[in-house]
């Protein structure tokens, strides 16, 4: 059974940056896409990032230029690196991977934007 474990989110600033982490317990190369979701209360989940196995990276109009997606094959963890970040970032994160057979989610983390 894969799993997805998220972790980095947290308060800070306007202004601010943070960087989440999604461990996978499977190779990230078996996964067709992997990417990043976020849902803010009473906002429906928006895809903010997404990777394929060869690198290609789609970015939300929304956060373009100012997140990132990354992966290390070596700790099969996926990134996004939140640089500039506004109180409208505020949301629970959740690191998403798509294989053949299945979808699979994280249990999210929460990022808090506020002065």
């Amino acid at each position: 059974q894969v799993q997805l474990v998220e972790s980095g989110g947290g308060l800070v600033q306007p202004g601010g940056s943070l960087r989440l982490s999604c461990a996978a317990t499977s190779s990230i190369f078996s996964f067709n896409l992997m990417g990043w979701y976020r849902q803010a209360p009473g906002k429906q989940r928006e895809l903010v990032a997404s990777i394929t196995p060869s690198g290609r990276t789609d970015i939300a109009d929304s956060v373009k230029v100012r997140f990132t997606i990354s992966r290390d094959a070596v700790k099969n963890t996926l990134y996004l690196q939140m640089n500039s970040l506004k109180p409208e970032d505020t949301a629970v994160y959740v690191c998403n991977a798509n294989s053949v057979e299945r979808v699979y989610w994280g249990q999210g983390t929460q990022v808090t934007v506020s002065s």
